[in-house]
């Protein structure tokens, strides 16, 4: 009973691969560090997630689209989904396979162990070059901003570091 049930659990970890951040298709929840715990009990699955900002818009569709990711699973009737926020999500959850998806859909990733208030250092995610300048602290989203490269001539985004003060 105990090795279906660790079973199951790694089954969800794995279908929350294909769940996808809404306002960034090319990484998962689980690569951006957003998963925090699985757990199982009879044929109920709850899943505690980390948001990336208490504000983030896409929190209820990601909601949605875990229990959609899970429901269909043999095994699970229900699914219940919470948000946590201690220990707070920081940008150093984000995966390596994580970051280099990043880069692939044109966004810079956060630097490691970033110091807050410390300048931050942000290298093209097109050329890798680190002739970048930062056009808008205010990108898209609010934990994005705009630059631009001046070797390859490309504006970009970057993911603001967020760390754990």
């Amino acid at each position: 009973m105990v090795i279906e049930r660790a079973q199951l659990v790694e089954e969800i970890r794995a279908v929350l691969q294909e769940v996808k951040d809404p306002e960034i298709p090319s990484i998962s929840i689980v690569e951006l560090g957003m998963l925090d715990t699985v757990e199982v009990e009879g044929t109920k699955a709850r899943i505690q997630a980390k948001p990336t900002f208490v504000g983030c818009p896409a929190l209820d569709i990601i909601k949605k689209n875990i229990v959609n990711a899970v429901i269909g699973l043999e095994g699970i009737d229900e699914v219940e989904v919470k948000y946590v926020y201690d220990p707070p999500w920081t940008t150093d959850s984000i995966s390596e396979g994580g970051k280099e998806k990043l880069k692939v859909y044109g966004i810079a990733p956060p630097p490691s162990e970033h110091t807050p208030g410390e300048p931050w250092h942000i290298d093209c995610p097109y050329c890798g070059s680190t002739y970048t300048t930062m056009e808008n602290i205010f990108g898209p989203t609010a934990c994005r901003s705009i630059l631009y490269c001046r070797s390859c001539k490309n504006p970009f985004e970057a993911m603001k570091p967020v760390a754990n003060i």
